[in-house]
């Protein structure tokens, strides 16, 4: 699945030339993933296994490609140590890799530092104003392939890969995680900060199960099978038709659950991020014929 959606996304002959074409054998390449959930709602495992042999095939060297999150403590327990065993490649937590005090998003809404953010700690009416990006991208990180669950959040709508990316990189986010509107102004405009969105090659959506309730917790009983992934450079296409996949799987349900969050892509469309109109998004399905 992995092969047959790089070559029609990038219209190559196989997964070496695709590649070749979104990053070069020079870049350090970032596999951001959402492992908060777990193995089975958040990132999957076999996902980012699959993408990491399509770039070993394409010559990529092992100590070029960093599978990362915000916390190793959830990477361990998702199971993406493994890949470090089985491949060679890095696994990496951006928090214990600290911040880069001179690349940040800066808004007067003031937040409670935790332990472990930049300016913790420190004392000025100014304290709490920023976010600083992990110096794992900002110092080591030339590429980012953005792989995302298909899993709802209750305040972003989705954990999709404008959340999982903004979120994910910076410190001092509890002010914005607590209000979908401060969420719908700050998840754009941190990923379009140039050390984030500019370095994003490629995004990926985990579709193989939809999780339509649960937000960070595992409930399969809340989660229908998909068996999909789904490719595109655009990550809030990607992230509005996982709202509506997402809507969609509730009403069969027989739930009421609104989201309200379009303002978050309309945001993002605002800054050029990407399309957030149904109506001007194309997809192009390919189905898998399991008779081969």
């Amino acid at each position: 699945m992995v092969v047959r959606g790089l070559t029609h996304l990038t219209g190559k002959p196989n997964a070496t030339e695709a590649w070749r074409s979104l990053i070069s054998t020079q870049d350090i390449l970032g596999l951001k993933v959402y492992s908060g959930p777990g193995a089975m709602s958040g990132t999957r495992p076999a996902v980012v296994a699959a993408v990491v042999q399509t770039l070993l095939e394409a010559r990529i060297p092992t100590n070029h490609i960093i599978v990362w999150d915000r916390r190793l403590v959830d990477l361990k327990q998702s199971g993406f140590m493994e890949l470090r065993t089985r491949y060679g490649v890095a696994v990496e937590a951006c928090s214990i890799a600290g911040y880069d005090g001179n690349t940040f998003y800066d808004t007067p809404l003031l937040g409670h530092l935790l332990w472990g953010d930049l300016e913790f700690g420190k004392e000025s009416e100014n304290v709490g104003r920023k976010s600083y990006v992990s110096k794992l991208v900002t110092s080591r990180i030339t590429k980012i392939i953005n792989i995302t669950p298909l899993m709802n959040h209750h305040t972003a709508g989705v954990s999709g890969n404008l959340y999982s990316l903004a979120m994910g990189s910076v410190d001092n986010t509890l002010r914005f995680d607590v209000d979908s509107g401060r969420l719908a102004t700050a998840v754009p405009e941190i990923y379009a900060l140039p050390a984030l969105g500019d370095r994003v090659a490629l995004n990926i959506v985990d579709a193989l199960i939809c999780q339509y309730q649960g937000e960070q917790t595992t409930l399969l009983h809340y989660s229908t099978t998909l068996n999909e992934l789904r490719f595109s450079k655009d990550p809030v296409a990607l992230d509005v038709l996982s709202i509506r996949e997402l809507e969609k799987q509730r009403k069969a349900a027989g739930m009421f659950s609104p989201t309200n969050t379009m303002e978050l892509f309309q945001n993002a469309s605002l800054l050029e991020l990407g399309t957030s109109e149904l109506r001007n998004i194309r997809v192009e399905v390919l189905r898998q014929d399991l008779a081969q």
